[in-house]
């Protein structure tokens, strides 16, 4: 891996920027995540609608949209599944039993546990949050689902509570694109991985730049659009972190699922749902 230039740490977006620091962005993903835990999923642009899901869709018709299996669907109670998704990391993952898996920014805990029976019982699932309503709500549905394999940790995804070199597969949904250090959690995601180990991450992805306007709308910001990067910057930062196989594939139902995040709002001219995997070389 080449060493990483200090201008390549955290590339800038202007855009953001100019309206939001770094930290105010947390706080405002992290009342906004707050509400989804309290309210079961209404934490979108508005105070109705989800932030990866609409609000006239159910959080079980917007898992069948992403590719969850009526199979998955009957393993993950109510309670896990808040519909906020844009896609299933779980599938993508190709988890194998025996293997550990860390889930970037797990909300009630859906992937978690639908990753915690493939893996197994000789397998571990580690699930990571920065907002603590979140993880109080994940952590009683694991009690729920006496899933004894899977833990949840306080934390952000740009400095993750997990040791290096060991995790096999990093899962996240939905969530890389809230960040506002999105070459720091790829540089973390690198460091926890153990050597082959690979990653696996449905998220949205900016298709073309945005007008200065949905940029600058803190409700767009929280709710998987305006944070989203394009894939020539995504590809840049993966491969600065070290990643190789880099692959961003975006997805046929995109559009459908895209529409229902900003009604009326246009935002699937800008943003499409995508699937992410690239791998730590050996």
């Amino acid at each position: 891996m080449k060493p990483i230039d200090s201008s390549e740490k955290n590339p800038p977006n202007p855009e953001m920027q100019a309206h939001h620091t770094a930290d105010e962005v947390r706080q405002l993903v992290r009342g906004r995540y707050a509400q989804a835990a309290q309210a079961s999923g209404c934490c979108g642009p508005s105070a109705t609608s989800s932030c990866c899901g609409g609000k006239s869709a159910a959080p079980e018709e917007m898992a069948r949209i992403m590719g969850y299996d009526e199979t998955a669907l009957r393993g993950a109670i109510g309670d896990a599944n808040l519909g906020l998704g844009c896609g299933n990391p779980t599938a993508l993952g190709k988890l194998k039993a025996g293997e550990t898996v860390l889930d970037l920014g797990s909300g009630g805990g859906i992937d978690c546990f639908l990753a915690a029976r493939m893996v197994g019982p000789t397998g571990r699932v580690i699930g990571v949050d920065m907002t603590p309503e979140m993880l109080a709500k994940a952590r009683a549905n694991a009690v729920k689902m006496d899933a004894a394999n899977v833990s949840f940790r306080l934390g952000e995804i740009e400095h993750l509570p997990v040791a290096d070199n060991s995790v096999d597969v990093i899962l996240s949904n939905c969530v890389i694109n809230l960040s506002p250090e999105k070459a720091q959690v790829f540089r973390e995601a690198f460091r926890v991985l153990k050597p082959g180990g690979r990653l696996a991450i449905s998220d949205v992805v900016a298709t073309r730049e945005m007008p200065e306007e949905m940029r600058s709308q803190a409700a767009l910001l929280t709710g998987c659009i305006a944070g989203a990067e394009t894939i020539d910057r995504l590809k840049a930062s993966m491969t600065a972190a070290g990643f190789e196989k880099i692959g961003i594939q975006v997805k046929s139902y995109s559009d459908q699922l895209v529409s229902q995040w900003a009604p009326d709002g246009g935002a699937e001219q800008y943003v499409a749902s995508a699937d992410i995997e690239a791998v730590k070389p050996e």
